[in-house]
């Protein structure tokens, strides 16, 4: 275990430097410290610096922990100032800082349109903005969706349009525990969104295309079609795509979920396991040529092209530029014959990342694959020589099994941070599927090479196909077990930090022998379950009104300690996706795992009390008739678009508050929202305020 064999940290200068740079991106983010402020500090340890040169090398040595303490000022601010200007809000040509509704707008499309179930969207760059007759250049993106049959057949990548029509801020739903759409749009400089029908744009003269770009496209456009034209099967399709390029449009939502459920995602999400697969084999066709004195400089160049060429064509997402970061790194060192320190590479690897864009440190995948790969370097070895094989096939399974052991040591606690969920059968899935994965990621290259070929793409098509159609079939009768999957598990970030203390301490433990770091790891566990204890017993007490924001759905909780009651559509409740995306978060963030069921809840127009809060559920028409009292109640919650006026309401019942769920139509809304607004009622949106909780 290389970095408990030497504990300074001179051998890894990558690492010295890439901690506090960490911090100051996670400071500017969270507390967004004044950009003067922070350049003065910069520039305040960056002369102190120089001025601790001129010192003596006595006083250099006495007071060495200064220079260490300036330099790790300096990087923390370098963190905040590249965090600073990243953030598409604080540039001086955002379009946000000039844009005003009825503003014309020239943007251009940045990808070829993708189809929604009723739309077509795409990625747009914010060009220019025309203010009072004169164009204003911006930059800053936006998404834009054209309803469909709207949107022509010359509309692509590059295209300009011209747009009128007022923008919609990002915003989240507002559910608790759910996914921070907003915050992830706004990492990638996406601020606002526009619905578009065919009258309220349009196409400007000419394209706007960069030409690698252009050629990136097109290149996956053709190994898309080649794909679709010679693997049968809608899901093998689907994730035959995914496998090889990362593309996700034709996914099937059930399978994704199995994967996922059975720790085998990462198949599916290309990351830095498909980058490994080609580099496994460019190694295996540059060692025919091993001998040749060519092959020195040859085999770098042509393994850093394929690799980064792959890396483009997949989109350049996160987990895969790392990996090609990381082998850049290590095939340069190689080639100038330079052994590398794999800690550092990965360090030097994360600090180049960063530097170009902090963002990434919120990605999980990202997160994922470091910890993978750190995980695999430290504890691989010790684990597989733990056992020994004389057979070469035991050997080579064996081995197989450590590397998956080995990636799961320090990847558990961000899956069960982020995924909230842990699969009991991953060795067994991975040990199945890895193999299986990498088998046809290359049948699918042969698909490619041998596409002019028509017989016989058809047949490696086909071939494919059954490859993917056994990996399907295993994945998803794994996923069918019972005790495949521990779910619904909430691990908060102290929780999560005290994993990780455990974890490394029991590993010092039993590879050092250590008497501290087994006190280390009792402690660190003792800890997390207190804390954990201490969360559930918080959480026994719980009553909660959540009435959820999901698009054109009624979808209402009662939770009760560590049970919940649901009413709403039984599409929800059906549709595995809409119940995973919308209502589980919530119900995992509270920890309610059990359903009950309130017949009461179900019925139109009914009354429930708890805790002696009178909650009424409208969805039909009211039949009422005129009344000296009025009906109590505290909240009413309408669902369904009732032909129901707030004058009704107020006439046949005294309420505190109403709430207007997401599945009534908008201009419904604003109609009650005036009737209250007049009436001066209070009143809660969930479409445009996002959910509605209440404790009860």
């Amino acid at each position: 275990m290389p970095f408990l064999q030497n504990t300074s940290l001179k051998k890894y200068p990558f690492i010295r430097l890439l901690a506090p740079l960490i911090a100051g991106i996670i400071l500017q983010w969270y507390l967004q410290f004044s950009f003067t402020a922070v350049i003065v500090c910069a520039a305040i340890a960056l002369a102190l610096f120089i001025l601790f040169q001129f010192l003596s090398s006595a006083k250099k040595y006495v007071w060495r922990w200064v220079q260490g303490f300036l330099i790790m000022f300096f990087f923390i601010a370098t963190g905040c100032i590249i965090t600073y200007t990243k953030d598409i809000r604080h540039q001086p040509q955002w379009f946000g800082k000039y844009y005003q509704p009825g503003n014309t707008m020239l943007v251009t499309l940045e990808e070829p349109l993708v189809e929604k179930d009723k739309s077509y969207k795409a990625l747009a760059s914010v060009n220019a903005v025309k203010i009072n007759n004169e164009w204003k250049n911006t930059t800053g993106e936006i998404l834009v969706y054209f309803k469909k049959d709207s949107a022509g057949p010359s509309l692509g990548y590059g295209s300009q349009l011209l747009l009128d029509k007022g923008l919609q801020p990002i915003t989240n739903s507002g559910n608790p525990g759910a996914f921070d759409y907003m915050r992830y749009c706004l990492f990638h400089n996406i601020t606002s969104q526009v619905f578009l029908k065919q009258d309220e744009y349009t196409v400007a003269a000419g394209k706007n295309i960069n030409w690698l770009q252009q050629q990136l496209f097109s290149i996956r456009t053709a190994a898309i079609n080649t794909l679709q034209k010679n693997i049968p099967g809608r899901k093998e399709l689907g994730l035959a795509e995914a496998l090889l390029i990362g593309y996700q449009n034709d996914l099937d939502r059930e399978l994704v979920q199995a994967y996922s459920n059975t720790g085998v995602v990462h198949i599916i999400a290309i990351s830095g396991l498909h980058l490994g697969m080609i580099y496994g084999l460019m190694l295996g066709i540059f060692s025919f040529f091993k001998r040749q004195r060519w092959s020195k400089w040859v085999k770098p160049i042509v393994i850093l092209f394929v690799l980064w060429a792959f890396t483009l064509v997949a989109g350049a997402v996160p987990s895969i530029l790392r990996s090609a970061v990381m082998f850049t790194f290590i095939i340069i060192g190689e080639s100038l014959g330079r052994k590398t320190n794999m800690y550092n590479t990965l360090a030097a690897s994360a600090f180049c990342m960063l530097v170009y864009n902090p963002f990434f440190l919120w990605d999980v995948g990202f997160l994922l694959s470091y910890a993978a790969v750190i995980s695999i370097v430290t504890f691989m070895r010790p684990i597989y020589n733990r056992i020994y094989f004389q057979n070469k096939i035991l050997e080579a399974i064996w081995g197989l099994t450590a590397v998956t052991l080995a990636a799961q040591v320090l990847t558990i606690p961000v899956i069960l941070f982020y995924f909230h969920q842990l699969p009991t059968l991953f060795l067994v899935t991975n040990f199945v599927a890895v193999p299986l994965s990498g088998i046809i990621l290359y049948g699918e290259l042969i698909l490619l090479c041998v596409s002019f070929l028509g017989g016989i793409a058809k047949w490696a098509g086909i071939a494919v196909a059954f490859l993917i159609r056994m990996m399907n079939g295993f994945v998803e009768n794994m996923n069918a077990l019972p005790f495949s999957l521990w779910d619904n598990l909430k691990v908060s970030v102290t929780q999560t930090v005290l994993l990780y203390g455990f974890t490394i301490a029991v590993c010092v433990w039993l590879m050092k022998k250590s008497t501290k770091a087994f006190v280390g790891s009792l402690i660190c566990l003792a800890a997390f379950f207190i804390s954990l204890s201490v969360d559930i017993i918080q959480h026994s007490t719980q009553q909660k009104l959540v009435v959820y924001n999901m698009p054109k759905q009624s979808a209402v909780d009662i939770i009760q300690g560590n049970k919940y009651a649901f009413t709403g559509d039984s599409i929800v409740q059906q549709d595995n996706f809409l119940r995973n995306f919308h209502l589980k978060p919530c119900r995992t963030l509270y920890r309610a795992a059990q359903e009950e069921n309130f017949s009461t809840v179900s019925a139109a127009n009914k009354c429930i009390e708890i805790n002696n809060k009178k909650i009424l559920f409208l969805n039909t028409p009211l039949q009422y008739y005129p009344a000296n009292d009025k009906i109590n109640v505290d909240i009413i919650i309408l669902s369904k678009n009732p032909s129901i006026s707030i004058n009704q309401l107020q006439h046949a019942f005294q309420f505190k508050e109403l709430v207007f769920d997401s599945s009534n139509p908008l201009w419904k809304i604003e109609q009650w929202k005036k009737g209250c607004d007049s009436l001066h009622l209070r009143f809660h949106s969930v479409t445009q305020q996002g959910a509605f909780v209440m404790d009860l």
